[in-house]
């Protein structure tokens, strides 16, 4: 349970962390890719250990890195994408209403 606690605060640090690196926060909520961070890492927590990965001493470190990993991925991805993506959103529905008058 321990584990769950660290892996899910350490992935929630490094979303916030790409949302305030990101220069398009505006657009979204800071809890988009910390809560994408969190999920995303604690699902591949959950694989790693089914498949038995946590059981053994030499490949115990597994699940804890590769979880951290794929969550702060994650959360850069979706801060990225959706950054982009809802900027540009703006920015034409801005020039829409502009050339409306």
């Amino acid at each position: 349970m321990v584990a769950l606690i660290v892996i899910a605060l350490c992935s929630g640090a490094l979303g916030a962390i790409a949302w305030a690196v990101d220069k398009h926060r505006t657009t979204f909520g800071a809890v988009l890719p910390a809560g994408m961070a969190v999920a995303a890492s604690l699902l591949v927590w959950i694989i790693t250990m089914a498949v038995g990965l946590g059981n053994d001493s030499a490949t115990a470190w597994i699940p804890w890195i590769l979880s951290i990993v794929v969550g702060g991925a994650a959360a850069w991805a979706t801060a990225g994408f959706v950054g982009r993506t809802r900027h540009a959103h703006q920015v034409r529905q801005t020039t829409a209403i502009l050339h409306m008058h």
